[in-house]
């Protein structure tokens, strides 16, 4: 499997969603951020350096995020860098099953290799375990069916660099 440059990645999410969502896809970034639409400048989906992981996985939470959400700085969510307490591992799961299941998804389309992240060095081995075999589960059924914004982006990837 080679690697795809995370610049291809975005070109594939802008032809996509540029115009129809006034959502743009860019690299180099220190950390990830979405910025919503501000007055004439479009939302801003930024990944971290040229990573096709981030890259991917930015797409995923933007492709899942709700019109309210898509108005909101980072999409309104929390984070909490590792190492987490209990309930903060917990919550970060919760949160990012569907997301890191759709990265996934993208990243078989694509050619690119996807690794579940607890992002927290700390998290012990069972819950680590326990949170892959979601992600996979949650994987397997988006195989099946995605929101259409997912869909799109998909088709695209697939179509483009798979």
């Amino acid at each position: 499997m080679s690697e795809i440059a995370a610049a291809r990645i975005a070109a594939v999410f802008n032809r996509q969603f540029a115009r129809s969502h006034r959502t743009v896809m860019v690299g180099g970034s220190v950390e990830p951020l979405y910025l919503p639409v501000r007055g004439i400048e479009p939302a801003l989906v930024t990944y971290t350096r040229d990573y096709p992981a981030s890259a991917l996985h930015e797409a995923a939470h933007w492709c899942l995020a709700g019109r309210s959400r898509r108005q909101l700085r980072d999409y309104g969510y929390w984070y909490v860098p590792g190492p987490r307490s209990p309930t903060q591992r917990r919550a970060f799961f919760a949160a990012e099953i569907d997301v890191q299941a759709l990265e996934a998804e993208f990243a078989r389309v694509a050619g690119v290799k996807f690794v579940v992240s607890a992002d927290d060095f700390g998290a012990p081995a069972q819950e680590l375990d326990a949170f892959r075999q979601c992600v996979n589960l949650r994987s397997a059924a988006f195989r099946r069916y995605l929101p259409a914004r997912a869909e799109r982006l998909r088709a695209a990837l697939a179509a483009e660099l798979g």
